[in-house]
This record gives structure tokens, sequence and C-alpha cells, in this order.
């Protein structure tokens, strides 16, 4: 009672341009014109008493008479936000730091305290080197064949090889990709290994991949004697990729339990004709992309995520800088703040990360990563089983990340900046709401029709903040609809871009990389559903949802500046079940197609 009563100021107080608030050590807020602190018109913080040194508020932005009119009707002041520097709450009597974060899983069982997962993705990403060896002497030799010609292909065969593959009753067909058999010398030793390749350009390079765990242990290493057109970097990355796995959170009682202490993958001996330093990187890339997007929320919060940036960049000579809570609005990011302010200050705070590197005469690439690293839908809540796998939600972040990497390893010809526009999308009493009204940093306002659609209002300020330098590409990534999915699958990323002969180009190059997008239209007839009333739009479509993923990329295409080239890619960044060099868990989709359309139009200086 006596803390409402304090907000019922007399009414012959809403005229005047200030008014007074008492803080009192023994009593809730209360109201005095004799003693009082006035607020002026830069922010000040609405304090709740209790024992001395306890703090508990949000800021305002200023005391205008319409707030006082707020006040004395018992209303609360417009525009409150939460603050992320050190507060602290009272229980029983005693003070304590507020929403304290537990050292997590991760960190009490796998890492020192002052390490990060974020951090040891990256250092992490090469893990799969020694999968590959330089020469062997006595390598096993491996066979594709196609599929649809292994029985003419059987037939021209030695009687070993020939009565072997009819005793085990192998049959092969262009559906059997990455089948294969393990032929034995008389003395039971493995001669040579047949692998079917299939004829779908996708399917083909991935048919090596489930070689690396499937032979017999120990009993490597292997040679390609025959590739059946398949073209060696492919090989060599599908070998990699096969040796993925992402089990840091597994006990080493349970890893020996299922055997995998004791059993790794075989050995590859590095094709003749591979570029080894292109395999190296864009396998690092993936299992880093991988890695980010697999691990759970708990150790990837958007301060683990910096982390990831600042250790990549170290790694190159990148700078990284970020802007974290309050900041945010100090700097004029508001629709990342408005996002993240539900969320405990430290490494959970909402934040801009911004990585740099390269020349300063060389042309400006810059790529923006949507990096919600958790989202519950906000007020909006999804119903769980569209939450279970919502920490997948940073993959473009992770996306751009593992892009930059393999910018910066193979050191294209580019001024390369990264974005991030990284927060937590959760509920509490702050949460920004349906019906909110956001300004994002080009000062265009939101009506917000769904909190659940909280990414594309991050990646409307890290966009304006691209644009502000001119780059000469942009490109951003996000796992932004469910609309993109019913359109394409879980495959295929859509890509949207505002310029014909770039997106010709960029789905030309996905093809010929076997990383394919599609590239869906910025259809303009529908942007008249996301007119507002009172807002200068709405962040979802009205009427019947169809189209999602387009109107979604057309409130993004708002926020970039015209003449500037820009790709948007919508995808799904995550396998839902396990294939042969694509495990269950995050993925890299788009990765290396738009490393291509980058390398192509800039070239490298290694």
């Amino acid at each position: 009672t006596m803390r409402r009563c304090a907000l019922l100021l007399p009414l012959s107080m809403a005229a005047s341009a200030s008014c007074s608030i008492l803080s009192s050590s023994s009593s809730p807020l209360m109201a005095s014109s004799s003693s009082a602190s006035s607020f002026s018109s830069s922010s000040s913080l609405l304090a709740f008493s209790g024992p001395a040194g306890v703090v508990r508020g949000w800021k305002v932005q200023s005391a205008t008479p319409r707030s006082c009119d707020r006040l004395a009707f018992g209303l609360p002041l417009f525009r409150q936000q939460r603050t992320f520097g050190s507060v602290t709450e009272e229980k029983n009597g005693k003070a304590f730091p507020a929403r304290q974060t537990r050292k997590s899983l991760f960190a009490r069982l796998m890492m020192s305290s002052n390490d990060s997962q974020g951090e040891k993705c990256v250092s992490d990403s090469m893990r799969f080197d020694a999968c590959f060896v330089k020469n062997a002497e006595k390598a096993v030799s491996i066979i594709a064949v196609k599929g649809q010609s292994f029985s003419t292909w059987i037939k021209e065969q030695d009687e070993n090889t020939k009565k072997w593959v009819s005793t085990m009753q192998f049959t092969a067909s262009e559906a059997d990709v990455g089948k294969h058999i393990v032929i034995p010398n008389p003395d039971l030793s493995i001669e040579k290994v047949i692998v079917i390749v299939g004829d779908d350009g996708f399917g083909e390079w991935l048919s090596f991949a489930g070689l690396p765990s499937a032979l017999p242990r120990g009993s490597g290493p292997y040679k390609i004697v025959s590739s059946a057109g398949v073209e060696d970097d492919k090989i060599a990355l599908a070998w990699a990729l096969g040796c993925y796995k992402f089990d840091v959170y597994k006990s080493k009682k349970r890893k020996e339990s299922e055997g995998e202490e004791k059993l790794g993958f075989e050995k590859l001996v590095w094709p003749s004709g591979c570029n080894e330093d292109y395999v190296l990187t864009a396998a690092s890339a993936i299992f880093l992309t991988r890695d980010l997007i697999s691990t759970p929320a708990e150790d990837m919060a958007p301060g683990d995520l910096e982390s990831a940036a600042r250790k990549l960049a170290s790694m190159y000579g990148g700078k990284v800088t970020a802007v974290v809570g309050d900041d945010l609005l100090r700097q004029n990011y508001p629709q990342i703040h408005a996002v993240g302010r539900a969320t405990p200050p430290g490494k959970h705070a909402p934040r801009l990360i911004d990585l740099r590197w390269g020349k300063e005469s060389d042309p400006k690439v810059t790529l923006v990563g949507k990096g919600i690293t958790f989202d519950t839908g906000g007020l909006d809540i999804k119903p769980a089983s569209g939450m279970r796998q919502m920490k997948k939600d940073m993959g473009g972040s992770a996306l751009v990340l593992g892009l930059a990497h393999m910018i910066m390893r193979l050191k294209l010809n580019v001024r390369l900046r990264v974005l991030i526009a990284a927060a937590e999308n959760n509920v509490d009493a702050v949460s920004f709401r349906p019906g909110d009204i956001l300004v994002a940093r080009n000062g265009m306002t939101t009506e917000i029709g769904n909190t659940d659609a909280e990414g594309r209002l991050v990646m409307a300020d890290a966009l304006v903040a691209a644009c502000e330098e001119k780059p000469e590409l942009l490109i951003d990534a996000a796992t932004l609809t469910g609309a993109g999915r019913v359109a394409l699958g879980t495959d295929v990323p859509a890509v949207f871009c505002n310029n014909e002969e770039l997106g010709s180009e960029l789905c030309s190059l996905s093809e010929k990389e076997n990383d394919l997008v599609w590239r869906l239209p910025l259809f303009k007839g529908y942007a008249k559903s996301l007119a507002s009333r009172i807002a200068d739009m709405k962040n979802v479509a009205e009427g019947s949802g169809y189209g999602g993923a387009i109107t979604a990329a057309l409130y993004l295409q708002k926020f970039v500046t015209a003449g500037t080239d820009w790709v948007h890619m919508d995808f799904m960044a995550f396998n839902t079940a396990s294939r042969p060099g694509r495990p269950e868990g995050g993925e890299a989709m788009g990765l290396r197609a738009l490393f291509a359309l980058i390398q192509s139009k800039y070239g490298s200086s290694k």
C-alpha cells in the first residue's frame, strides 16, 4: 500500500516540468515537497529503498510534465529500461548480487574460470587435422564407383574381388550413395575398399564422409586410387567432415563405456591434386560454425560470442570492439537493447560485436550475423516444441564468424568488417511487448506485432551501422523465419539479393561448390502487409502469414542504404537428423558458397 500511495503524487504536481521524489531508508518511495531530489531532463534512476546500499530500479529517460501525469495517476513511467550495471536485490533482509549466474556445467567440468566455450570452439576448430597424413608406404586403396555403373564395373574386376562381392551379396545402385564394401586379402588383411558415389552433385562428394568412422579401426591409412570424377578437394573435405563429432559434454566415463576414448577416425593420405590449405580452412570454418551452434545457450551467451570473435580476430591480427548493455542506448542501438533488456547483467547482456581486419585501402566487405543466443519468443512465448532447439538462433553469427575465419586465413583482398547483433530474447517484467513502438538506429519506427519476430529488429540496427561505412558488398545471415524452411526445406538456405547479377552469380557458385542456396524474390507487392497505422511499419505481416520469408527480407531491406549490393541469407543452421558428414546439430549451410562469391570478386593475396 505504501509503495502504491507513493506513486499517487498530487495532481497539482502534474503541471510542473519536474517532480520530486523522496527515497527513505526506512520506508518505500515517498513524495515530499520539502525533502526531494528533482528529476532533470537527463536520465535518472528510480530507486526503491531498503537496507542501505541496496538498489533496485530502471532508468527513466526524462521527467516531463507527461511523465509526472503518469506518476500522478499511478501509471508506470514511459520508456522503462533495464540497467545492466552492478545491481543488488534484497531477500530475507540480506543484500546479494541480482541474478548471479552460476558457473556453467562446461566451465565447472572442462575449463578454467578464465576460459569460455566460445574461445574453445575457435581453438578446437582444427582438431580434424590428425585425420590426414602426407604419405604412407603401405596405404589401403579406396576405389569409388558410380552406383549406376557398378554392375558393369564389377564384371571387369579380378576373381578375388568378384568372389567376395558375390559372397557378401553386395549390390549397388545410384540410390546407394556412401555404401561400401571391404575386400580382404587371403590373409584377411584389407586389400581395398569400394565405395559407391552418387551422381547428383550434392551427394556425390559426401559419399566419402562415412568412411572415417565406418572403416575397421587401425586398418589405415587409406589413399584414393579412383575418385569416379569427384574433385580431390571435395574428397578431402568430405573426409574431414566425416571426422566431426561434438562430444565435449560427455563425461570420460560415458565415452569409455561407448568405446569413444579408444576409437578414433581412420586417416587418409592427402590426394595428390588437393589444395590442402583450402580444405583445412574450409573444414575448420565448418567445425567452428557447428560447434558454436551446437553449444547450449548456458555456455553460448552474447558474452561467449564476443569471446569467440576476440579469439578469432587475435589469430589474424584483427580487432574487436563491443557495445554492451546500456551503452547500446548511449551509442544508438536501441532495438538490440530492447530485445535483450530482459536478461541479467554480465555475459548475458545484449551487445553489438564489431570485428575488423584487413587493409583500409582494400574493398570493404561487411558481414552481419543474427546472434540471438536463445529465443523463448519473448512475451509471445513459443510452445515447448518450438523452443527446444532455439540455442541455434545465433546460427547467423556463427556462420559469419566461420566465413570471416576463411577470409582471414586465406587472406582475401578485402577490408573485412563483421557485425554481430547478440542478445537473448527472454521473458521478464521489462521485456518488450506486443504493441510497443521501437525506434531503430536510423530513426525508423516499428510497431511490434509479435515479440517472436525479434531477429529482424536486432539485425536492423546492425545493418544501419554497416551501411554507414558504405561497403562494396554487404552480406547478412540469419535463422530468420520458419517460412523459409516451408518453402525450401531444412537443407537449402533462401537468399535474397538486390542486384540481379550478384544474385545469379551466388546461385551458380553454390551449385559448383555443392553448397546449394536458392534465390527468392524481394517482391515489393508484399510490402504493404507490413504497414502500420501508428508507426512506420510493423515487424510482422498482417493477414494470411504467407510469404513470411519475403516479408522479413523486405523489412530488413528498409535498413539497407540504396545502392549497396546486399545479400540476405535465411537458413536453418541445424541438421535435424544425422547423415554421413552431416551429423545432427549445428550446420554451416551456405558457408562455402558465400566464400566462393567473395573470392571470385576480390581474389586472394595468398
